[in-house]
């Protein structure tokens, strides 16, 4: 196993560590601090062990991060569609 996918399993295990505990601003500070880490440690996953396993690890980090994901998805679908009329 390659430093690079040890780095990203120690990331999933964290992410979820911080999810069990409890916040004020439920976890959102968190989330960009993990955004913030995991996006540097995807790439280099993608980099050294190729797509197939930066896709797997994305969908991991999707997985832990649904939130974040969904509001991105819903901002991207309002941008496509354009200003309502």
């Amino acid at each position: 196993m390659t430093l690079s996918l040890i780095a990203a399993l120690i990331w999933l295990v964290l992410a979820n560590v911080i999810g069990l505990l409890p916040t004020r601003d439920h976890h959102w500070r968190a989330a960009y601090i993990l955004i913030a880490i995991g996006i540097p440690i995807l790439g280099w996953v993608t980099y050294q062990n190729g797509p197939i396993w930066g896709m797997v690890m994305a969908a991991g980090g999707a997985s832990v991060l649904r939130w974040p994901v969904f509001f991105l998805a819903r901002w991207v679908k309002r941008v496509i569609k354009g200003p309502a009329e």
